[in-house]
């Protein structure tokens, strides 16, 4: 049953922990968005270290969450660092494999058409792969964002402090309305997340189709890391 007196004489508290939630997901999509397209385009141009980066990422992707965060919490301390930085290197596989797949993706003949016009490989680059990359490219964010969404919840073990929703889930878990309001919210998060950047993926490329989520069938599925 669900103590709604509950809810409301705390409402404040749980505004400040949604804001902390989103606040910790924009930090490390942000940053891990970054990195990864500089990976993604020295895996482009340079295809023998193409299996080393998706490799590497990869193997962090599947070091379960709890052990990530213990094993920076003796690093850096408690502090937003050991909260971000297994955060940012869960989103690289995601980000890597459907930046260099979209990047890939794009036909030789348009590559040579572009050539052929004197674009430089910066032009060429902003102006015509970019471009042809972003529906895998937003897919990639779309997945990244709603499992980094649902792995701040997991930042809670580290200290109140960078907890997020995850805060009401650990701090009484058999209060069953403190552990929903931890639970829905980061659902509720997620969903609004991906609807979001679907409406921004339906935006930039108005001429494509809903593309179907590049998963190698010999891979583990991406939603499923560090979940443990």
């Amino acid at each position: 049953m669900i103590d709604w007196a509950w809810i409301a004489d705390h409402a404040a508290p749980i505004a400040g922990r949604v804001a902390q939630h989103v606040e910790l997901t924009v930090i490390a999509l942000t940053v891990g968005f970054a990195l990864a397209f500089g990976l993604a385009l020295w895996s482009v141009r340079r295809p023998g270290v193409k299996a080393l980066v998706i490799g590497v990422t990869g193997v962090l992707f599947t070091i379960p969450s709890l052990a990530m965060f213990a094993a920076f919490t003796s690093i850096t301390g408690l502090s937003l660092l050991t909260a971000e930085i297994p955060l940012v290197l869960y989103t690289l596989v995601i980000y890597v494999r459907n930046m260099v797949v979209g990047l890939e993706s794009v036909p030789a003949d348009v590559l040579e058409a572009a050539d052929a016009a004197g674009y430089t490989p910066r032009q060429r680059l902003f102006r015509v792969e970019l471009p042809l990359a972003v529906p895998l490219i937003v897919a990639g964010l779309r997945l990244a964002s709603v499992s980094t969404i649902g792995l701040v919840t997991i930042t809670s073990t580290i200290g109140d402090a960078f907890g997020g929703l995850g805060f009401f889930i650990r701090e009484r878990p058999f209060f069953a309305t403190e552990v929903l309001v931890g639970a829905l919210g980061s659902i509720a998060l997620a969903i609004a997340a991906d609807l979001a950047f679907g409406r921004v993926q339906r935006r930039l490329t108005p001429w494509a189709a809903e593309p179907r989520q590049h998963i190698d069938p010999g891979r583990p599925a991406m939603g499923e890391a560090g979940a443990t």
